[in-house]
């Protein structure tokens, strides 16, 4: 093992200059660093999110909602720049005091309502319109059996593999190894379960599906980390065929796009006010594009 050696100290203290992708934003501390309000539109939903796998659980849900002609699904999605710690600003932090997107805000009742995690916000809404999430028995144990898994796992695949395989400043074989070895015993799990049911809770897609499919689904098709076949992940066939027939939902593509700033101009939607918002090219709402 290559790895240099590392003594902790007696008490640790934060080195700002600790280096990596996201060094400017992390911290050890929470709350506001900055007055900043969060705008506000039209509909009893507001999301402010970006388009990482946490935040794409959210506006998927959404998105299959208004599918299934509940217009009272209907959101505005706001984006929220992590990178430039928009989710420091203290209106955000009024919604989420942890700091991290997705937040949601359900102003439909006589108060709003805050809804912050990416788990609370899909139970919120399957709930709330009774969708995805059987209401009683057996089967909705079974659903939340997987959300709860996902919300437990995933930190292994993002903060652990994700986190030393693609963004640390320096490449440690202990680490790469531990997290990887994680990262494929979960797709096992996943694979497993797979074998036998169309979707990860059984014959029915579900929000277990949306909290999963954000992180695992797109790690098998290759939209994370660069990482696919460092992981070998055609060797889990049951699980690229569930993530397969997920991305060709049209209510999962649209959501991918939604607070997506990143990536490639024709898929990323900023921000989502109403359904026609698809309809106009995306590249118009952030360059201006030469007439045809």
């Amino acid at each position: 093992m290559s790895d240099t050696t590392y003594t902790p100290p007696k008490v640790w203290t934060w080195e700002q200059d600790s280096g990596g992708r996201f060094a400017a934003i992390n911290r050890p501390i929470a709350g506001a660093t900055q007055d900043k309000e969060l705008p506000v539109g039209e509909h009893p939903l507001q999301l402010y999110s970006l388009a990482t796998p946490n935040g794409v659980k959210v506006t998927v849900m959404l998105e299959e909602l208004l599918a299934l002609g509940v217009k009272e699904a209907e959101y505005d999605a706001w984006l929220i720049n992590i990178g430039e710690g928009d989710q420091f600003g203290s209106g955000f932090v009024g919604i989420n005091p942890n700091s991290k997107i997705p937040a949601l805000q359900d102003r439909s009742g006589d108060a709003p309502v805050r809804v912050f995690e990416s788990a609370s916000i899909l139970m919120h809404l399957a709930e709330k319109f009774g969708h995805f999430l059987p209401k009683d028995g057996p089967a909705r144990t079974e659903v939340l059996n997987w959300v709860f898994w996902q919300m437990g796992s995933a930190p292994y695949l993002g903060g652990g593999f994700g986190h030393f395989y693609a963004y640390a400043p320096e490449k440690f074989e202990y680490a790469i190894n531990r997290f990887s070895m994680e990262a494929k015993r979960q797709l096992d799990v996943l694979n497993r379960e797979l074998a036998e049911k169309t979707y990860i809770a059984g014959e029915d897609y579900s929000i277990a599906d949306m909290a999963i499919w954000p992180w695992y689904g797109q790690l098998v098709l290759g939209r994370l980390y660069d990482a696919a076949e460092f992981l070998d992940v055609e060797s889990y066939e049951h699980v690229m065929r569930w993530a397969k027939a997920i991305d060709a939902r049209p209510a999962v593509q649209r959501g991918r796009m939604v607070n997506r700033s990143f990536g490639e101009l024709s898929a990323q939607l900023r921000e989502r006010h109403a359904a026609s918002d698809f309809d106009t090219r995306t590249q118009d709402k952030l360059e201006p594009v030469e007439a045809e």
